[in-house]
């Protein structure tokens, strides 16, 4: 007898461990490498891959009713487990929803949207373990916020007498549409176990809830949407674990168009870190989220004006504050590369950038063409002189200032070299015209793109419902989080 109760008590402490190296994520945060998806290989110059993100950037950004757009080419991923199969997807601020292409999977005009040896485990998931989310659960009445559980599962053809004793377990969720800026799907919504298994600590969540997408438009690749809706997945963990999914911040390791610099992941870290690993120490500033009643998912936050120089530029109404409607406000978002400004605030800031940068240089014109950028400049060549690009500043709300570095707002490139042309270095404002607001159906009137993002850690904290931005060497930032 006293053989079977040692045995006995070895199990209890072995289920203890393992209950405690399940939930001890708790507490400690979660660090898991964000891969980015820059490839030379879809562009022959850089001018082309300036051109082709900038398009995108500012067309996709003017639908602005759907969520907001992906960049091929300047996107971050992060891999993960469903079930048993490791998948990697797009890591999305401005989006609710996660989604991944399901075997059998048909993209329509995807051709030329993301090269396979630049993003790993892109296959179409096999669903093995997965299971259908019913019509009457929780997350299906999310995925169709517009429609009640019981008209789901009337369209799930669940029978009358079922539907009226709330008993539809064998009717899944009818499938649902997700549009983005440039792009759209249609998706059922399935429950598996999720593994960050390449976290720091190991982290799993039963039954998480992802769409799965056999045909999709213009989106080859699936999306870990990190919004603030109910089925992001920091949602999904903040039901379990608060401490993780109401506090996340990532750190953008800058690319600046060159896959030869892009060595080390970008951290991204789920919980709050010791401040004890932070080599650099310096303090976040922080600006508080506004509420958006159409767009409740966007990270919307007022910007006040921009500084070029020793002149403030007051930003206009639409950028300070959202409506009632929910227009206005500057959305803070991972998955579009260029910053986009309202039309006149835009033109004030290029106007005062150019009374200081085009009294010393060249415009570039033709690679202002090329690009989709502007001004552009010719700084190589006859034209060197001493840099005289001005400092800038982004003000925001809450009286909160955040000091850009040059590489984030001016990019220097080597343009020419090919077809007889002389090689000539060029520096473009990596800022851009969000166009025209009254054709834009609303929304949000500015952006902050992850282009100018690079080189601070951003955190979203969500119990004070506030975004913070702090000046960190990344690259760094990983090697001390990680050490291993």
């Amino acid at each position: 007898m006293a053989y079977n109760s040692s045995v006995f008590f070895i199990i209890i402490i072995i289920l203890l461990l393992l209950l405690h190296r399940s939930f001890s994520h708790s507490s400690i945060p979660v660090l898991l490498p964000l891969t980015h998806s820059l490839s030379n290989s879809h562009f022959t110059t850089t001018p082309h891959l300036l051109k082709s993100t900038a398009t995108h950037s500012a067309t996709s950004f003017r639908r602005r009713q759907v969520s907001l757009p992906l960049n091929p080419g300047s996107d971050y991923t992060l891999s993960f487990t469903l079930g048993s199969q490791t998948i990697s997807l797009y890591m999305d601020t401005g989006s609710d929803v996660v989604w991944l292409p399901c075997h059998p999977f048909e993209c329509i005009l995807c051709e030329g949207k993301y090269n396979p040896s630049s993003i790993p485990n892109t296959a179409p998931l096999n669903l093995t373990s997965a299971a259908p989310v019913t019509c009457k659960s929780r997350a299906c009445s999310v995925v169709h916020s517009s429609l009640p559980s019981s008209d789901l599962c009337a369209v799930a053809k669940c029978p009358l007498d079922e539907i009226e004793t709330s008993d539809c377990k064998n009717f899944s969720c009818p499938p649902f549409y997700y549009a983005y800026g440039d792009g759209s799907l249609i998706a059922s919504l399935y429950s598996d176990k999720l593994s960050l298994s390449l976290s720091s600590p190991y982290l799993v969540l039963d039954k998480f809830k992802f769409g799965c997408a056999h045909s999709s438009l213009a989106e080859p690749i699936g999306v870990a949407g990190f919004g603030r809706g109910t089925l992001s997945l920091p949602a999904q963990l903040a039901a379990t674990s608060p401490e993780i999914g109401n506090y996340f911040s990532y750190c953008l390791v800058s690319h600046s168009f060159d896959s030869n610099r892009v060595k080390m992941p970008s951290p991204l870290i789920l919980g709050r870190k010791d401040k004890r690993v932070d080599s650099v120490g310096n303090d976040f500033v922080y600006t508080p989220m506004l509420k958006n009643p159409k767009h409740p998912y966007f990270y919307c936050v007022g910007l006040e004006g921009v500084s070029v120089g020793r002149k403030k530029i007051p930003a206009p109404e639409s950028l300070r504050r959202v409506d009632g409607r929910g227009n206005g406000g500057m959305v803070v978002d991972s998955g579009t590369t260029f910053t986009m400004l309202p039309p006149g605030f835009y033109n004030s800031v290029v106007t005062e950038f150019d009374i200081r940068v085009g009294s010393v240089y060249k415009r570039a014109g033709d690679v202002e063409d090329r690009t989709g950028l502007g001004p552009c400049y010719y700084i190589g060549g006859e034209d060197v002189k001493v840099m005289v690009v001005p400092q800038m500043l982004l003000h925001f709300g809450g009286n909160s200032s955040v000091v850009m570095p040059r590489k984030n707002y001016f990019y220097e490139f080597m343009d020419g070299g090919d077809h007889g042309k002389v090689q000539r270095k060029v520096g473009c404002m990596m800022l851009m015209n969000g166009g025209d607001e009254s054709e834009s159906g609303g929304g949000p009137a500015g952006l902050l793109g992850n282009y100018q993002q690079q080189g601070f850690e951003v955190v979203y904290d969500l119990e004070k419902g506030r975004v913070g931005f702090a000046r960190r060497k990344c690259a760094s930032l990983w090697e001390t989080l990680n050490p291993h």
